[in-house]
């Protein structure tokens, strides 16, 4: 006789069942917590330290700070649950801020989140939820998953102004399987009404907005911190070729930025192209920034080929809008995308991520990095 599955699709009673939640000290990862307590679950909540924030730093709207790990600790209490915290601030400096820092002195525009969750966050994190016993890893972010026949797919959040999907499309078949996501059918709003429910003491805490090791948005001071020496004076190109300025660092340029370019024109001037073997930046018009054509490498695939046969959608930047496109797989790990419309400042150091559309929503079908 089948077992029934419980709330999470795991054969087992709730009390039977062992989950470690990812707890940052926000209102998400708490609500699950108090969710998965509140079912019944043997819970096991752990937080990660993942940098040595400053005294200004933590009051800052990022996460991962001295205030969140206090804040995990409280809800861990209230909710009576077993909680550790796992020291990672060495690995988190290899795995993410490193390559933050060598992708901006490329001319990339990097998204840490991910590299975050593909190391520190869903690799270390799985690999001690594997030693706890744990059946399942369960998170915060704002994605569906839904589990059949012990194979999980990922879908967009039915709250698309909160949805993660695009930061996971690097996670692996093997994780996927073994991670829960109980957030992804609720909006911003249930979730905080659930967690005043549970009388979290951050019920009504703000969302991080910033990047953790990233005070106030500043990124050239991360930089500037780690790699003192990147701030080299370079030329600004017009597409003829035309040295019209000059800039004080690549780093302080992003694909399609209009302000700070500080060089006049008869129209309005963009940065179209950041050439970081020349130390130069390559500014135009407007109208000169759409794109059909994208390479992409690193590819990370969780479904089959056969998917990319009907109409595929991407998404290549996080708060961008879902674009029709064709996409071909190499046998390399690279991928050609051709958009069916162009789209203005897509840049190197983004994601694109792969999405086609079923009964049940938007699945994610993969992703990879823009390389061109």
């Amino acid at each position: 006789m089948n077992k029934e599955l419980n709330s999470i699709g795991i054969d087992k009673k709730p009390s039977d069942t062992k989950v470690v939640v990812a707890m940052s000290g926000g209102v998400d990862s708490s609500t699950v917590a108090g969710m998965m307590k509140k079912e019944g679950y043997n819970v096991i909540g752990i937080t990660l330290k993942l940098y040595d924030d400053g005294k200004e730093v933590a009051a800052s709207k990022q996460c991962c700070s001295g205030q969140d790990i206090m804040d995990a600790k409280r809800v861990a209490h209230k909710l009576d649950i077993e909680h550790k915290i796992l020291y990672y601030q060495n690995k988190f400096k290899q795995g993410v801020i490193d390559n933050f820092v060598e992708s901006y002195l490329k001319g990339e525009t990097p998204i840490p989140c991910v590299q975050c969750n593909q190391t520190v966050k869903f690799k270390d994190l799985f690999e001690v939820s594997k030693d706890l016993n744990a059946d399942a890893l369960v998170t915060g972010h704002y994605v569906k998953s839904i589990t059949d026949q012990k194979t999980t797919n990922m879908y967009r959040a039915i709250d698309e102004n909160r949805d993660q999907s695009y930061f996971l499309f690097n996670t692996t078949r093997e994780q996927l399987d073994y991670l829960r996501f109980p957030l992804g059918g609720l909006l911003k709003n249930q979730t905080r009404e659930i967690a005043k429910k549970l009388e979290l003491n951050v019920a009504d805490k703000p969302d991080s907005q910033d990047i953790c090791f990233v005070p106030n948005g500043d990124y050239a001071s991360v930089i500037q911190k780690f790699r003192p020496d990147s701030f080299q004076k370079g030329n600004i190109k017009n597409l003829d070729g035309e040295v019209i300025g000059v800039h004080d660092g690549i780093i302080n340029f992003t694909i399609g930025q209009r302000k700070g370019i500080k060089v006049s024109d008869k129209e309005p001037l963009y940065v179209l192209k950041i050439n970081s073997d020349k130390n130069e930046i390559i500014v135009g018009p407007k109208d000169k920034l759409g794109k059909k054509n994208i390479l992409l490498k690193e590819i990370n695939l969780l479904t089959d080929k056969k998917d990319f046969d009907q109409n595929i959608y991407v998404k290549v930047r996080s708060t961008g809008a879902l674009l029709e496109a064709k996409i071909h797989i190499n046998a390399d790990k690279t991928a050609n995308v051709n958009l069916i419309n162009s789209e203005d400042g897509i840049s190197p150091g983004q994601a694109c991520v792969f999405y086609n559309q079923d009964l049940l929503g938007y699945k994610v079908l993969g992703g990879g990095w823009i390389k061109e």
